[in-house]
C-alpha cells in the first residue's frame, strides 16, 4: 500500500514540476534576441490585475503546454500591473498593445521580430483569446497561428 502511494505521489510531484517549469521573458528585448537565435517566434501574452487567471491555469500551468511552447515559442509576458515595470518597460508594453490591437485582458499575440540599424520592427502572425477551450484545443488553434497551410 505504501509503495502504491509513494509512487503516486511521485507522479504527482513530476507533473507539478513540470507544469510550473516555463520561463516567462519579462523584456521584449531579451525575447527577440532569444526569438532570432532559436528561431521561434514569439508568444506575447499581455495580462494586468484583475484578469482571470483561468487561462494561466488551465493552459498555461499544463504539462501539454509546457512541452509545446519548450518546442514552439519564446515566452512573453507583459503584465501591465507589475509593479517591478520601469515607466520605460510600461510605455513598451503600451505601444505593442496599441501595435498588435490588444483591446482586453489577457491576450496572446504570436510575433517574430528583427532588429535593423536600432528599429525592431515586429511581424503579426495572429493573435488568440481564451474561450474555456481545452488545452489540446488551445495549442492546436495556435499551430494553425504558426503553421498557416
Amino acid at each position: 500500500m505504501s509503495q502504491k502511494l509513494l509512487i503516486l505521489l511521485f507522479f504527482i510531484g513530476t507533473f507539478f514540476v513540470k507544469s510550473q517549469s516555463l520561463f516567462w521573458n519579462t523584456s521584449v528585448v531579451d525575447a527577440i534576441e532569444l526569438s532570432n537565435s532559436q528561431r521561434k517566434p514569439l508568444l506575447l501574452f499581455f495580462t494586468a490585475s484583475g484578469t482571470s487567471d483561468k487561462i494561466q491555469n488551465e493552459i498555461f500551468k499544463t504539462p501539454d503546454f509546457a512541452s509545446w511552447s519548450a518546442k514552439n515559442v519564446i515566452l512573453v509576458k507583459l503584465d501591465f500591473s507589475d509593479p517591478n515595470i520601469s515607466p520605460e518597460q510600461k510605455e513598451q508594453i503600451n505601444s505593442l498593445r496599441t501595435a498588435f490591437g490588444v483591446n482586453e485582458f489577457p491576450q496572446v499575440c504570436y510575433a517574430t521580430a528583427s532588429v535593423r540599424k536600432g528599429k525592431t520592427n515586429f511581424n503579426s502572425l495572429g493573435s488568440i483569446a481564451y474561450n474555456n477551450a481545452s488545452v489540446k484545443a488551445w495549442i492546436t488553434e495556435s499551430n494553425s497561428i504558426l503553421n498557416p497551410e
